[in-house]
């Protein structure tokens, strides 16, 4: 059986997901075990150009739920970009996931073909359904997730490939 649209994205970006949000609980451990204040690791970035912590979980959550919103042809749901705990960027993790779980194969599966346009940095940009899913949202979805877990580590946070690519089947 072919792989479907459904299962080359909702349980993609749900593993992402539930791994970034593991990701971030152990930032909020080593903060909490060295004393740092937590809102120094949330608005920390790798680069001055870059987006702090915070913005990269938005975005990889906002990539994820919107994406998978335009290949099911409904409304994505909307969040306030106001995180600025650890316990308020897991909460938009796990309110991403729910959103996602909401969504039925047979509202994805099929639209591989489905035109989407996005407006990137101020031009309308034209996929196919699974251009989008699998040369935009995906890649987005692990870059973000990849940031957010560089952040942390350079940090000090004790994470590595394990944590960031989650439990992997036998």
């Amino acid at each position: 059986m072919p792989l479907s649209m459904y299962q080359a994205s909702v349980p993609v970006f749900i593993r992402a997901l539930k791994n970034l949000d593991g990701v971030l609980q152990k930032g909020e451990a080593f903060a909490r075990a060295k004393k740092i204040e937590p809102a120094v690791l949330i608005n920390d970035r790798l680069a001055p150009d870059m987006f702090p912590l915070s913005r990269q979980i938005q975005i990889a959550t906002d990539i994820a739920r919107r994406g998978v919103a335009r290949l099911a042809g409904v409304e994505p749901q909307k969040f306030e970009d106001n995180e600025q705990t650890f316990a308020d960027l897991c909460d938009r993790i796990k309110r991403t996931i729910a959103y996602l779980e909401s969504i039925q194969p047979r509202q994805i599966d099929g639209s591989e073909e489905k035109q989407v346009t996005l407006e990137i940095r101020g031009n309308a940009v034209n996929f196919t359904g699974k251009e989008m899913l699998l040369n935009f949202s995906i890649p987005n979805v692990y870059f973000h997730s990849s940031v957010a877990f560089a952040i942390l580590r350079h940090n000090g946070v004790e994470i590595g490939k394990s944590d960031f690519l989650g439990n992997l089947p036998a």
